[in-house]
């Protein structure tokens, strides 16, 4: 019989998204979480309590991020939404010696050369958030509302393409979760199919 970490090992060798431990339900409270950002301080979820969290799974070298920040719609978007109160948290779930791992110098750069605007960026290398989302590809977005609650989960937009030219006319589902959230209103897709490239974990073992 293969080993769960053969099957895990090889997984990864593929560029598959190694399995994940949990998933969050919609309309419960969102799985706290701990970690340390690119400046060396310690976050948690209950530091946001009482706001509206974005969750944004990224990758340096994943052509779908690439298509986002290339564009500047990520950025944009981080901007206005930070200036209005909300907390957008950017996570690295890629393992040592893996596509997109960051070290925190190499975070730093990489922030820098995006113009990165969220709120902290948080390494991830033992793919411990990841796998209690069940992230599955960069970018993967969830947005927690200021009960706590996961309020939407699933892909930034409708179009599941790395060519910028897809942005043209895209159904921006994360901008219209926080626009709904803002007016009082209930989300109006809260879930929709993630795309990307494979978080690309490391063994659970």
């Amino acid at each position: 019989m293969i080993s769960r970490r053969t099957l895990l090992a090889l997984a990864v060798s593929l560029g598959m998204t190694a399995p994940a431990l949990a998933a969050p339900e919609l309309g419960k409270p969102a799985p706290p979480f701990k970690a340390m950002d690119d400046k060396g301080h310690a976050r948690s979820l209950s530091d946001f309590a009482g706001k509206t969290v974005v969750l944004e799974w990224t990758s340096s070298g994943c052509p779908y991020v690439g298509k986002h920040y290339g564009s500047g719609t990520m950025q944009a978007l981080q901007k206005s939404e930070t200036a209005d109160g909300v907390v957008w948290l950017t996570i690295s779930s890629s393992a040592p010696q893996m596509e997109g791992y960051f070290t925190a110098p190499t975070a730093r750069a990489w922030a820098s050369k995006q113009h990165w605007s969220g709120t902290a960026l948080l390494l991830d290398s033992a793919g411990k958030i990841g796998r209690e989302y069940g992230a599955k590809n960069t970018p993967h977005m969830f947005v927690i509302d200021k009960a706590g609650k996961v309020a939407y989960m699933g892909g930034i937009d409708d179009r599941p393409y790395a060519d910028p030219e897809s942005l043209k006319g895209a159904k921006p589902y994360v901008a219209l979760a926080l626009a709904d959230l803002k007016a009082g209103r209930p989300v109006a897709t809260p879930v929709s199919q993630p795309y990307g490239c494979a978080v690309r974990y490391g063994s659970a073992d």
